[in-house]
């Protein structure tokens, strides 16, 4: 794992938010999905691959790493 300026372990990866392609969901890793069994603070990449968007039911496949551009 990378470091940042600071030395520290970059934790980029872990908060990173994704966006399904299917529908305007987010996957917010600090909300998580507790009513898809996805307790608060789990990176994307820990979900498991069998959960579904819960919007529109689509798998892991369909999200891509979301840029906020604010």
């Amino acid at each position: 794992m990378s470091a940042n300026k600071n030395g520290n372990e970059n934790t980029d990866e872990k908060s990173a938010k994704y966006i399904c392609l299917a529908c305007p969901y987010i996957y917010d890793p600090v909300k998580g999905d507790p009513e898809g069994g996805i307790p608060p603070g789990t990176p994307f990449e820990d979900i498991s691959d069998d959960w579904v968007c819960p919007i529109c039911l689509v798998d892991k496949t369909h999200f891509v790493r979301f840029k906020d551009t604010k």
